[in-house]
């Protein structure tokens, strides 16, 4: 049972990355950013979402956690580096409307609470509540991704991208 967490086997190459949200999936190429749409920070996907709850989209631990509460960084078990950002120009709001669940160093598990925010006061003071979810050393590992066909994100449940060994 043990040996498998040491040794991986072929069949064990890829790797699901979970929905952080609800609500609507859509390209990062859609996202009005262009540090996001130019895919600059790394491969991803974005969610527009329908409440103010983020959760783990992998297991791993927490490496990131600003002062302003904006986003979150999680390391996988495998080494992919995940940064959750909610809505655009959010640390403008310096920590308003957002309560963090999770501080640097917790591991966590698909599903395990990582923030909770206001959507409506996201809405109504930043630039656009799409939330950007980017492989941020995609272009540093020999993995490939591949975004997910699926239109609405259950968050813990609908897998959003797969990253693969090349």
């Amino acid at each position: 049972m043990f040996k498998n967490l040491f040794k991986k086997s072929k069949n064990q190459e890829e790797l699901h990355i979970y929905a952080p949200l609800s609500g609507k999936i859509v390209p990062l190429e859609e996202v009005p950013d262009p540090v996001f749409r130019q895919k600059m920070m790394g491969e991803g996907i974005a969610i527009i979402p329908d409440e103010g709850k983020v959760v783990s989209p992998i297991e791993g631990k927490i490496v990131q956690v600003p002062e302003t509460k904006h986003a979150i960084g999680i390391e996988g078990t495998d080494g992919i580096e995940i940064l959750i950002h909610v809505g655009l120009e959010t640390v403008a709001l310096k920590g308003e409307g957002f309560s963090v669940n999770v501080a640097t160093g917790d591991k966590v598990s698909v599903g395990d609470s990582l923030l909770d925010f206001d959507l409506e006061y996201i809405k109504e003071h930043a630039d656009d509540i799409i939330t950007p979810i980017v492989i941020t050393n995609s272009n540093d590992i020999d993995k490939k991704f591949t975004m997910s066909e699926e239109k609405e994100a259950q968050p813990g449940n609908t897998v959003i991208m797969t990253a693969s060994s090349l």
